[in-house]
C-alpha cells in the first residue's frame, strides 16, 4: 500500500455488566427463549415511562476514571429517531451533545512500538432488539429480549493507521472494560462489539470519505474486514471512481465487505433531548466512592511488575494482558517467591500460554487452565531447588496438564525424574562419553567448540535427561582441559 495512509477510528459497544436494563427492571441474562426478558417499558407500551438503572452510571464512572476521562458532572439523554422493524418506540435513547465521559485514552502496543490512541467520548444508551431470519420460512422474527440493555458506547479519535493497530486497540479496551468488571467481554453474545471507521488518502491530502464497517464481533473479522476495505478503497480511486460515505458489513465466508445503506449523519437522526429523562448530575463524592472501589489497573500493575520483579517492559505487557492472566501470574508468584519473577514468567508466557492456545485456537482463557497456580509453582520451586532440569519439568508440566497427578512431587517419584547433581555419579558416564567419542574430543582440543556441545548432548543422553546440565557442563570442560 505504498503512497497511501490509512485512517481508521472504532466504535465499540459494549454490553454493561448489570442485571437488569438500563430503563427498566427487565433481565439482561443471555440465552432466553425470545421475548421473553422484554417488558413494558422494553416494548414501549403507551404511558410507560423510563427509569435509568444507577448501576449502569456507575459502570460509566468506572471507565472514565480508568481511562483519565473526564466524567461530565451534568449530561443529558437525547432520542436518536429512526425507524428499524427491532426498535420498538421508533427512537433509541442515547447521549448526544453532552455525554457521561470525555476524552482519555489507552496505550497500545504493535510489536515493540507504543502509540496512544486518544479517545473522543463515551455515552451511555440503550439497545435494540434483534432481527431473526433463520427458520421463519422466508420471513423474519423480532426478538426484543436486548431492547433497552445498558451499552456503552466507545468512540476514537481516528488515530490508527493500521488494522494491526486497530486490533491491538480492540484488545486492549476489551482486556480493560473486563479488567474494571463492567463488561464480561462476551464477543460470541454481542456483548463487545466494535464499528471500524475506515478511509484513505494519499499522504499530506486531507482526510478521505470514510465508510463504517458494523458489528464486528471477533478480532480476526475485525482484522480481515479492515484489511479487505483498505484494498478496496484503494482500488476504487486508483481506478477513478469516488468513495461514497456508508455503512457497510463485513461477510466472514467471502472475507468482504458489502454497502449496507448510505451512511446518515447526527441530523438525519433528529436527535432532540429526551423529555421523560431529568438530566443524569454526578457529584463529585459519587465519583470518589466510585474510584475507591477500583482495582489497580493494567499500567499501574506493569510498572510495579517491572520495579519489584525486574521484569522487562514486554513480559510485564503480556502478564497484564487480562486480569485473569495477572492473578494466575501473582498467584504462582506468592508461592515460589519474587527471586522466581522470571522463572514464572517464562513458564506463564512460554509453555502455558503455549499450551492453552494449542487446545483451544486461543479461545481457552487461562482461568480454565487444567494446571492450577499452585501447581505450577511446585513444578517452578523444583526447578530452582536444583530437583529438575528445564527439560524433565516439561515432562512434568506435561504431566500435570493430563491431570495424572496431583503435584510436581508426585510426578517426580512415580516417573523417577529427580535430576542428579552428584558429581561422583556424572563423572562415570562423561568418562564412557569422551572414551567413545574421541573425534569430538580431538575436534573440541582443535578449537571447535560445537564438538563441546555434541558431547554434552551426549551426556544428557546417556543419563537419559537427569543429569545436571551445569554439572555436566564444569565437569565436561574441566575433564577436556586437563
Amino acid at each position: 500500500m505504498s503512497g497511501w495512509e490509512v485512517v481508521i477510528g472504532l466504535e465499540t459497544h459494549a454490553q454493561l455488566r448489570t442485571q437488569s436494563k438500563i430503563f427498566s427492571g427487565a433481565s439482561t441474562a443471555f440465552g432466553a427463549a425470545p421475548n421473553r426478558q422484554a417488558c413494558a417499558v422494553d416494548i414501549a407500551l403507551p404511558g410507560v415511562l423510563p427509569v435509568l438503572n444507577r448501576e449502569a452510571v456507575v459502570c460509566a464512572i468506572r471507565f472514565g476514571l480508568a481511562i483519565g476521562a473526564q466524567i461530565a458532572p451534568r449530561s443529558i439523554f437525547a432520542r436518536k429517531n429512526y425507524f428499524y422493524p427491532d426498535l420498538p418506540k421508533g427512537y433509541q435513547i442515547s447521549q448526544f451533545e453532552t455525554p457521561v465521559v470525555s476524552g482519555g485514552g489507552l496505550t497500545i502496543r504493535v510489536g515493540e512500538d507504543e502509540k496512544y490512541v486518544h479517545l473522543t467520548r463515551a455515552h451511555l444508551e440503550e439497545d435494540a432488539g434483534k432481527s431473526l431470519h433463520e427458520d421463519f420460512h422466508g420471513k423474519t422474527g423480532i426478538d426484543l429480549n436486548r431492547a433497552g440493555t445498558p451499552l456503552l458506547e466507545i468512540v476514537t479519535e481516528p488515530d490508527m493507521c493500521s488494522s494491526a493497530e486497530a486490533v491491538a486497540y480492540a484488545k486492549a479496551l476489551h482486556s480493560l472494560v473486563t479488567w474494571i468488571g463492567i463488561c464480561d467481554g462476551n464477543m460470541q453474545e454481542g456483548s463487545f462489539r466494535c464499528d471500524a471507521n475506515v478511509s484513505v488518502r494519499r499522504p499530506g491530502a486531507p482526510l478521505g470519505t470514510r465508510r463504517e464497517i458494523k458489528n464486528l464481533n471477533s478480532f480476526r473479522f475485525l482484522q480481515q474486514a479492515i484489511d479487505y476495505e483498505i484494498q478496496w478503497q484503494i482500488n476504487e480511486i486508483e481506478e477513478g471512481r469516488k468513495i461514497h460515505q456508508a455503512t457497510v458489513l463485513f461477510d466472514p465466508d467471502t472475507g468482504e465487505t458489502r454497502a449496507m445503506r448510505s451512511k446518515e449523519d447526527a441530523h438525519d437522526y433528529r436527535y432532540f433531548p429526551d423529555p421523560d429523562l431529568l438530566p443524569l448530575e454526578i457529584k463529585p463524592d459519587w465519583i470518589a466512592d466510585v474510584k475507591a472501589g477500583l482495582p489497580e489497573l493494567p499500567q499501574a500493575m506493569q510498572a510495579r511488575f517491572q520495579t519489584d520483579y525486574g521484569l522487562s517492559a514486554y513480559d510485564a505487557a503480556a502478564l497484564t494482558a487480562t486480569r485473569d492472566t495477572a492473578r494466575y501470574f501473582e498467584d504462582v508468584l506468592a508461592a515460589t517467591g519474587p527471586a522466581q519473577a522470571k522463572q514464572c514468567a517464562n513458564w506463564v508466557m512460554g509453555e502455558l500460554a503455549a499450551r492453552l492456545n494449542r487446545e483451544s485456537g486461543g479461545e481457552k482463557d487461562i482461568a480454565a487452565s487444567p494446571v492450577s497456580a499452585a501447581q505450577l509453582a511446585g513444578m517452578i520451586k523444583r526447578i530452582a531447588d536444583g530437583t529438575l532440569s528445564s527439560k524433565l519439568a516439561k515432562e512434568v508440566f506435561e504431566a500435570l496438564w493430563s491431570g495424572e497427578v496431583a503435584d510436581a512431587d508426585a510426578v517426580i517419584e512415580s516417573r523417577e525424574l529427580k535430576q542428579v547433581s552428584d558429581a561422583s555419579a556424572i563423572e562415570p558416564i562423561i568418562n564412557e562419553v569422551l572414551a567413545a567419542n574421541p573425534k569430538s574430543v580431538e575436534e573440541f582440543r582443535a578449537g571447535k567448540d560445537k564438538a563441546f556441545n555434541a558431547l554434552v548432548g551426549q551426556v544428557m543422553k546417556a543419563s537419559k535427561g537427569k543429569a545436571n546440565p551445569q554439572q555436566v557442563n564444569d565437569l565436561l570442560r574441566k575433564k577436556l582441559e586437563n
